[in-house]
Protein backbone atom coordinates (compact mmCIF):
# COMPACT_ATOMS: atom_id res chain seq x y z
CA UNK A 1 0.00 0.00 0.00
CA UNK A 2 1.29 3.46 -0.83
CA UNK A 3 2.09 5.47 2.28
CA UNK A 4 3.42 8.58 0.55
CA UNK A 5 1.99 9.67 -2.77
CA UNK A 6 4.29 12.69 -3.05
CA UNK A 7 7.41 10.51 -2.91
CA UNK A 8 5.81 7.26 -4.07
CA UNK A 9 6.89 4.88 -1.30
CA UNK A 10 5.03 1.95 0.19
CA UNK A 11 4.51 0.31 3.56
CA UNK A 12 6.95 -2.44 2.54
CA UNK A 13 9.66 0.12 1.94
CA UNK A 14 9.03 1.74 5.34
CA UNK A 15 9.14 -1.65 7.10
CA UNK A 16 12.31 -2.61 5.24
CA UNK A 17 13.92 0.68 6.22
CA UNK A 18 12.95 0.15 9.87
CA UNK A 19 14.28 -3.41 9.83
CA UNK A 20 17.63 -2.20 8.53
CA UNK A 21 18.03 0.34 11.32
CA UNK A 22 15.97 3.44 10.63
CA UNK A 23 14.79 4.39 14.11
CA UNK A 24 13.07 7.70 13.39
CA UNK A 25 10.80 9.23 10.79
CA UNK A 26 13.62 11.39 9.43
CA UNK A 27 15.88 8.33 9.11
CA UNK A 28 13.21 6.52 7.10
CA UNK A 29 12.96 9.41 4.65
CA UNK A 30 16.74 9.65 4.40
CA UNK A 31 17.04 5.89 3.78
CA UNK A 32 14.43 6.16 1.05
CA UNK A 33 16.24 9.11 -0.53
CA UNK A 34 13.49 11.65 -0.06
CA UNK A 35 12.00 14.23 2.30
CA UNK A 36 8.44 14.93 3.44
CA UNK A 37 6.63 17.27 1.08
CA UNK A 38 3.01 17.76 2.16
CA UNK A 39 3.58 15.93 5.48
CA UNK A 40 0.38 13.87 5.46
CA UNK A 41 2.35 10.61 5.53
CA UNK A 42 4.50 11.48 8.57
CA UNK A 43 1.96 10.21 11.16
CA UNK A 44 1.60 6.91 9.26
CA UNK A 45 5.37 6.43 9.08
CA UNK A 46 5.57 7.16 12.82
CA UNK A 47 2.84 4.58 13.57
CA UNK A 48 4.58 2.00 11.40
CA UNK A 49 7.85 2.54 13.30
CA UNK A 50 5.95 2.06 16.57
CA UNK A 51 4.38 -1.15 15.28
CA UNK A 52 7.77 -2.68 14.49
CA UNK A 53 9.16 -1.57 17.85
CA UNK A 54 11.50 1.16 16.62
CA UNK A 55 9.69 4.02 18.42
CA UNK A 56 8.42 3.81 21.99
CA UNK A 57 4.68 3.76 22.40
CA UNK A 58 3.13 6.55 24.42
CA UNK A 59 2.71 5.79 28.12
CA UNK A 60 -0.79 5.04 29.31
CA UNK A 61 -2.45 7.65 31.53
CA UNK A 62 -3.52 6.63 34.99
Amino acid sequence: MYICLCNGFTDRQVRSSAETGSASVSQVYKALGCAPKCGKCVPMVREMLKSVGMLPTEPESA
